[in-house]
């Protein structure tokens, strides 16, 4: 079993940075890609950045230039970097990572984003 736990979330003004963080722990490995997606009020959870176990990054346009995924594969954590921050980011932010063999998605708790104008 995987556990996946975030934090690094808060309250934070429109063009200030955050820096969140993502604790893996249980059965390590088989595990591929991870990655950050995020849930607004009233909207769809959508993808924000993911990256491989080899560190082969993706973000989404909402987010490029602003957003920084990376990996520590020896402390088993994924960061998200979020700077130059918008209003229009806020949201919970959800970590994931996608086991390989059989496939199978974890999900952490998430953790709360706001950004004031």
């Amino acid at each position: 079993q995987v556990q996946l736990v975030e934090s690094g979330g808060g309250l934070v003004q429109a063009g200030g940075s955050l820096r969140l963080s993502c604790a893996r722990s249980g059965s390590i490995f088989n595990i591929g890609v991870m990655g950050w997606y995020r849930q607004a009020p009233g909207k769809q959870r959508e993808l924000v950045a993911t990256i491989t176990s080899s560190g082969s990054t993706n973000y989404s346009d909402s987010v490029k230039g602003r957003f920084t995924i990376s990996r520590d594969n020896a402390k088993n954590t994924v960061y998200l970097q979020a700077n130059s921050l918008k209003p229009d980011d806020t949201a919970v932010y959800y970590c994931y990572a996608r086991r390989v063999i059989p496939p199978y998605d974890y999900w952490g708790q998430g953790t709360q984003v706001t950004v004031s104008s």
